[in-house]
């Protein structure tokens, strides 16, 4: 992925009996958050394996799309990168444990593919 272990948190939460993992990435430069995958599974390990699987293979089944956005109260335009199945996906991404008012987005861009 390319992220320092410190930029990384592995969350897990129990759900009816499953357990859900979430990825999140601490961007290092304005140190929001951003969900990177969510996974949903049997137990940790399961998740954990599930994760990994994801991580090698992302690239190949999500497209790559660049969001601008502001903070609320912050006039600093930010640039963030997310991989996802859709715009909705990516958008979910960034807005993950956040409320939608506390962030303006300006613009969406599909990458092309490399």
């Amino acid at each position: 992925m390319g992220v320092k272990d410190e930029n990384l948190v592995f969350d897990f939460n129990n759900i009816e009996g499953n357990v859900k993992l979430d990825l999140i990435t601490i961007n290092p430069t304005h140190r929001q958050s951003f969900l990177f995958c969510a996974i949903t599974a049997h137990d940790k390990l399961e998740a954990l394996n599930k994760m990994l699987a994801y991580v090698k293979h992302y690239k190949e089944k999500e497209n790559s799309y660049t969001i601008q956005w502001t903070a609320k109260g912050d006039a600093e335009l930010q640039t963030s990168y997310f991989s996802a199945t859709n715009v909705y996906d990516a958008l979910d991404k960034l807005y993950f444990g956040r409320d939608m008012n506390t962030m303006t987005v300006f613009s969406i861009v599909l990458n092309p593919i490399t």
